[in-house]
This record gives structure tokens, C-alpha cells and sequence, in this order.
């Protein structure tokens, strides 16, 4: 009698304990209760022992320098609370001595990742403030020797000396809409993410800059209703599929006698230069070129002295060639570049006149891997950094390799996702490492080993949260298509998740080329309204199809000129597959998705209309000749050349099949997936006198955030579901 007492108690304390348990709101999402801590801006010094990051606090700024071999603070550098007027800055760089430090205060995004600025040069000695004009600055940059400071204002560059304060004007013909000198277009920074457009030779001599002229590329406006009697028009040049792209060239500025000339780049009529940069030899630039087609690029030189012109490798595909960040010059003027013509994104070594030296990572049978980032060389030695899937597609791991391809060395010990910033000498690096299931820890690590020195961010915080809410957990699975190709997938299951039950299926969905949304890594924000929607009855899944990235060039491109086509299919053969399962009741399957997963959205709900009951699209391309050119060419070539491509993957010509619930959000400033791809699907479905849900956020752009946004739309997206699914 008194064992079965003693059990009832432990069961009834054990029953407690899970019935304590909190339930998830949007509230607590939205309001930063499940906020990550993290550490932002980290700039590694000069010598590699020590390195600054920004933090932000009670309505200042400060830069805080630690010291990389124990990650103890060591001083703050700046105090905001110091510069009068100026208490908050938002982004920084050291001069080349590391004696003055530019702070960008005052700050206001243009788009994505541009910015306008005022810019305070902060002398760290004597604690003086020198302004860098009477005007806002976009990309400041000291020269080498610190004694310049090149910027871009009204797209103009200009070179402030800061010797005698004495400002030259090295471009005059910048003019908004027509004119841009070193600084990119909008295509460009969107899709080529290049802001900067201007590079000092090492030696300081030299500036080389690229000009766009977009005279002649067609103009997109949209009306701003807020704070003001009268909406106002924001008007800028946007390049639509098969219009117009500016028309871009290259320049080289020298400094000594104020002489400007012009580069012949190249012989094609219509090209991209999406990368600039100095070489080792001494005034020697190199350029990256591409194609319209975007299928052949060339990684070219010029000689600033001789204006000397030469191609140093030509890379061909039968779909597209991307450019990346992934270039690196060696002492001797050799480099180091990243390519996927093996099948499958690798690091290879070229000489110094484009002769390839050797593959130095590679695949093998039993294990198809590709390298995601390369982070560095350290030439003393002879050893490269890099990110790869080898621990498979949806984890990254940090690895060293010699530059001979010899003695490869695992940084990382856990499968999930790691990403490191290194010390500018290759002795330490801090790794941000999760796992689906388990929130950022940041570490101190020893690059020689990958050795964890020091824990720095371990988010206890957030874990001693999370233990009180009833959190179900993330599971990835692969699946097939019925083509026979695995897709990787992640399931989120009600904790109370009873196998007699039947439930219905939500599924998230991105799906656009070289994107990942099952990845084993913490996503703070949206996981944590799926485990919401979970455990509110509902089983979350995701599953990348044909065209996502991490599982080499032949599976990411094979969606080449049918943008939508073999996607949309994955995914209609993944809820079927869901669908089939004894638990799922097939009749209730939603499918939500931004930008690129809006689209398939409206796919899903209109070619996949028998078997997705409701849908929300948020921000969706609806036809392929609505969006830019460089992205889409990319995937489709021009709508002249394959209309067929675009005609037949547009939601806007399935409308007649709609029949589930659908609801279509947008902001209506979105300047990267216009407002107008909504209007024309609403234009679309009224034809067809199809009935759909709509809703609009003023003056919003393609992320649709700021005070209580974020909130509201999600807050409008789960009744949603609640109510149709």
C-alpha cells in the first residue's frame, strides 16, 4: 500500500512538472523573449592577438577590444558617450595604423546593404573628431598609408586628405537615375551583394572605380502614403527580365597626376564586371567578367601602368557560372578560387598567369561534399581555411587543408552548423556553432587544433527559458521524388503527438536556387512559431527540392530555363508523401512561403491545387518577367529567348484551378519583389472570379518589419491557418 502511495505521488509530481509547462505565444516570439544572444561586428586587429566588436546600450555605442588568446576585454576603445551629439554609431573601421577608428552615425539604409552615413573620423590619441563632409557618405576607405580617405557622395567619389583637409572631386558627371561612380546599382547590390565599387591600389597611387550608367534602364516608382498629406513617389532604376541593365565600365584614377582612364574590359556588347580587386603585383587589378547569359566567366587583369589587358582563366557552363567572394592572390601572384566545375562547389590553385596548379579539396565516391565558404590562406603556413557539407548537406563544419591538398584537419567536432571568424594571423578563431535543437554557442577555439578555448556565449539564459515551455523538437528525414531523388526534410511533431491521430500538415517553403531551409542549425524566430503551430495541432514540415543548394552544381541546376517547374512538382510529391502517412489526414495540407516561397505558394495553390487545402504567399515573384534581370537571366535566360519558361511556371496562368483558401501578403514598398506581382495576380483571379484573401502593409519593404509588424503579421497569419486548416 505504501509503494503504490509513494508511485501515485511520483507520477502525479511527474505530471505536474509537464502540465507546469508554458505554452509558446507570439507575443513571447515577437517581443524577444527567445532572443539569441550573439556577438556583432567583430573585426579582427592587425597583428591577430586582439580584436573589437560593437555594442549597443542605453542609447549609445561603444567599440570593445578583447584579446583573442583568452577573450578578455582589454579597454573600450570608443565610448559613445563621449562624442557629443554622436553618442550612437552603427558601423566602424580602424585606420591602417589602428590610431583613428571612422564611425558612421546618423544612419539610414537605402536598400539591402547600402547605406548613407555620417562619417566622424575619431582620433583615438588625442580623442579629436574630424567630420568627413557637410554631407552624407556612402563606403568610406582609408587609403594604405592612412592619409586619405576615398568616399562616395551624390555618386560621386571624392578623396579627402586628411594631411591638409583639402577635399578632390575625382568624378563630377554623377547624377541619380543616370548616373552612378563607385558605388553599384540595384541590380547589382541585390544580386551580386557589391556595394562598394571602387578599390586603392596597395601602393595608394591608384584608385580604380566602376561607372554605371543607367540613362536608359526603365523606371519602377511606388507611392509612400506615410506622414504626409499627399502620398510621395519613390522613382529608381530597376532592371525587369530582357530590359535594359546599365551599361558599366571601368576606370582607373591616378592619384599622383589626377588622370583618369578608361579600362577596355571587354568585347562583349552586353556584360556584367560583378568583382574588383588589386593583385600582389604592384598596380595589377583583376576583374571579373560575365556574360548576359551569365554561362561564361573570365577572371581578366589590367596593368594600370600600360593599360595592358589580359585573361587569366574562362570558366563556360551550359547553365550559369555564379561570381563569389572566393578569390585570394598569394605572394606570388598565384591565386586561390573557388569553382563548381567538378560537379560539386571545390577550392583549386591557378599561377600567376592562370595555369591551374591543382584541385586542392575534392569529393570522393562515398562521400559527395563541396566547400560553402573559404575563409582564408595562411601563407607562413602553407594552409587554407574553409566551411564544407562533409558531415553532409545540411551541416557545415570547419576544416584546414595545405595548399598542396595534404593533411586536411577537422576543426569542428559537432555536426551542425559552424561558421567561424579567424584572427587576422590563422592562430585562433571564434566559431558560432547550433544545432536544431539547441541555441548559439559562441567559442574561442585554436586554429591549429579547432581546441575550444573558451566558451564565450553559451545562452543559458535562453536554455533556462526554453525549459519552461513544452517544446516539441526538430527531426530531419530524406524523402523521394518520383523521380527517385532524395530530398532532405525536417519534421516538427506535436509533443503530445499520438500515432492514431489524424493531423494536418503545415509546410514552410523557400525553394529557389541555392537556398536551404533544412539546415541543422537554431532558427530562433520562425522555428519557435512552428513548434507554436505544432503543438497547437498541427505537424511543421519543410523539404528542400531540385534546384536548393549543398548537394552540388548538377541538383541546383537542374532547373535551369523552368524556374518553378521541377520545385513545385517536389513539393506536390512531398505532401503527397506526407499525406499518405497513417497520421496525416490528407485533406489538410497549408503551405506558407516569402519571396521565392511565396511563389511556390502560389504555385502550391494553384498547379497543386488538389492537394493543398489553404496557402498564405507573402511577397511572391507571380511571374518571372515582373523581377530583375540578373537573377532571373541567371536561372532563365531573357522572356524573348524562352517564354515558354516563364509562361508556364507564372501561378497568374493556373489561377482557374484555384480552390483552397489563399492569402496573399505584400508590402507596398517593397522594392526588391514589386507590389505589382500581387496586383496582377489579384488582376488574375478577379478574371477568373476565383474568391482569395488579401492584405497590404503600407509602406513596407520585402521584409516587412519595424514596431509591432512582425507581430501583427504573424499574429494574422496563424488565425489564418487556425480557421482553414
Amino acid at each position: 500500500m505504501f509503494k503504490s502511495f509513494k508511485l501515485l505521488l511520483i507520477i502525479l509530481f511527474a505530471s505536474s512538472g509537464v502540465f507546469a509547462q508554458t505554452d509558446i505565444s507570439l507575443e513571447d516570439i515577437w517581443n524577444s523573449k527567445f532572443h539569441t544572444e550573439s556577438i556583432d561586428e567583430i573585426h579582427p586587429m592587425k597583428n591577430g592577438e586582439y580584436f573589437t566588436v560593437l555594442k549597443h546600450n542605453n542609447n549609445s555605442s561603444s567599440i570593445q577590444k578583447y584579446q583573442f588568446s583568452d577573450f578578455t576585454k582589454v579597454n573600450t576603445i570608443v565610448n559613445g558617450l563621449d562624442i557629443k551629439n554622436h553618442s550612437v554609431f552603427n558601423k566602424y573601421q580602424f585606420s591602417p595604423n589602428e590610431k583613428s577608428v571612422l564611425l558612421a552615425t546618423e544612419y539610414n539604409n537605402i536598400y539591402r546593404h547600402s547605406y548613407l552615413a555620417k562619417h566622424i573620423l575619431y582620433n583615438l590619441e588625442n580623442r579629436t573628431l574630424i567630420f568627413l563632409s557637410k554631407q552624407k557618405e556612402q563606403e568610406p576607405s582609408f587609403s594604405p598609408n592612412g592619409k586619405k580617405i576615398a568616399f562616395v557622395a551624390n555618386n560621386n567619389i571624392y578623396i579627402k586628405n586628411l594631411t591638409d583637409s583639402l577635399t578632390t572631386k575625382i568624378t563630377s558627371d554623377g547624377k541619380t537615375n543616370s548616373i552612378i561612380n563607385g558605388v553599384t546599382d540595384w541590380v547589382y547590390e541585390e544580386e551580386f551583394a557589391f556595394v562598394k565599387a571602387y578599390e586603392w591600389s596597395a601602393n595608394g597611387k591608384y584608385i580604380a572605380y566602376l561607372k554605371f550608367n543607367e540613362t536608359d534602364v526603365p523606371e519602377i516608382s511606388m507611392d509612400i502614403f506615410s506622414n504626409s498629406l499627399y502620398p510621395k513617389q519613390l522613382k529608381y532604376k530597376y532592371p525587369k527580365a530582357g530590359e535594359k541593365n546599365s551599361i558599366v565600365s571601368l576606370y582607373i584614377y591616378n592619384t599622383i597626376d589626377s588622370t583618369t582612364t578608361k579600362v577596355k574590359a571587354s568585347e562583349l556588347n552586353e556584360f556584367y564586371i560583378p568583382r574588383i580587386k588589386w593583385t600582389n603585383k604592384s598596380g595589377v587589378l583583376s576583374f571579373t567578367i560575365l556574360n548576359r547569359h551569365q554561362n561564361n566567366l573570365e577572371l581578366k587583369t589590367v596593368d594600370a601602368s600600360s593599360m595592358e589587358v589580359k585573361t587569366l582563366l574562362t570558366e563556360k557552363s551550359n547553365t550559369y557560372v555564379e561570381a563569389d567572394n572566393n578569390l585570394t592572390f598569394l605572394a606570388d601572384n598565384s591565386f586561390i578560387i573557388t569553382s563548381d566545375k567538378s560537379g560539386y562547389n571545390h577550392i583549386y590553385q591557378y599561377s600567376k598567369d592562370g595555369v591551374l596548379i591543382k584541385q586542392i579539396t575534392q569529393e570522393d565516391e562515398k562521400n559527395k561534399w563541396e566547400v560553402t565558404e573559404l575563409y582564408g590562406v595562411d601563407e607562413n603556413k602553407k594552409t587554407i581555411y574553409y566551411q564544407s557539407t562533409e558531415l553532409g548537406s545540411i551541416n557545415r563544419g570547419i576544416y584546414s587543408i595545405k595548399i598542396n591538398g595534404k593533411r586536411k584537419k577537422e576543426l569542428s567536432d559537432k555536426a551542425g552548423i559552424n561558421s567561424a571568424n579567424f584572427s587576422s594571423n590563422f592562430r585562433y578563431y571564434i566559431n558560432n556553432y547550433s544545432e536544431a535543437n539547441t541555441p548559439n554557442v559562441i567559442t574561442l577555439n585554436d586554429a591549429k587544433d579547432g581546441d575550444i578555448r573558451k566558451t564565450i556565449v553559451n545562452n543559458n539564459e535562453l536554455n533556462s527559458t526554453l525549459k519552461k515551455y513544452n517544446l516539441p523538437k526538430k527531426k530531419f528525414i530524406t524523402l523521394r521524388n518520383k523521380k527517385g531523388k532524395e530530398l532532405n526534410a525536417w519534421v516538427i511533431k506535436p509533443t503530445d503527438f499520438v500515432p492514431t491521430k489524424k493531423y494536418p500538415v503545415f509546410m514552410y517553403v523557400y525553394g529557389g536556387p541555392g537556398s536551404q531551409t533544412v539546415k541543422n542549425n537554431w532558427n530562433s524566430y520562425n522555428d519557435m512559431w512552428f513548434r507554436m503551430l505544432a503543438n497547437s495541432g498541427y505537424i511543421v514540415v519543410s523539404v528542400d527540392n531540385t534546384g536548393t543548394g549543398g548537394k552540388g552544381a548538377e541538383f541546383k541546376k537542374a532547373t535551369y530555363k523552368q524556374l518553378g517547374k521541377l520545385e513545385i512538382e517536389d513539393q506536390i510529391d512531398a505532401a503527397k508523401y506526407f499525406g499518405s502517412l497513417p497520421y496525416i489526414d490528407k485533406s489538410r495540407i497549408g503551405m506558407f512561403g516569402w519571396s521565392f516561397g511565396g511563389y511556390m505558394t502560389s504555385l502550391a495553390m494553384t498547379k497543386g491545387a488538389d492537394i493543398f487545402k489553404m496557402g498564405i504567399a507573402v511577397a511572391p515573384v507571380t511571374n518571372w518577367r515582373f523581377y530583375d534581370t540578373v537573377y532571373t537571366e541567371r536561372y532563365m535566360q531573357t522572356p524573348e529567348e524562352n517564354y515558354t519558361g516563364y509562361d508556364d511556371n507564372s501561378p497568374i496562368n493556373y489561377v482557374e484551378k484555384l480552390k483552397g483558401k489563399y492569402l496573399l501578403i505584400h508590402g507596398s514598398a517593397d522594392d526588391n519583389v514589386h507590389y505589382q506581382n500581387t496586383m496582377l495576380m489579384i488582376n488574375a483571379i478577379v478574371n477568373a472570379n476565383k474568391q482569395f484573401d488579401l492584405f497590404i502593409y503600407p509602406d513596407k519593404n520585402h521584409g516587412i518589419y519595424g514596431g509591432n509588424t512582425r507581430l501583427h503579421l504573424y499574429t494574422k497569419m496563424t488565425n489564418y491557418i487556425k480557421t482553414n486548416l
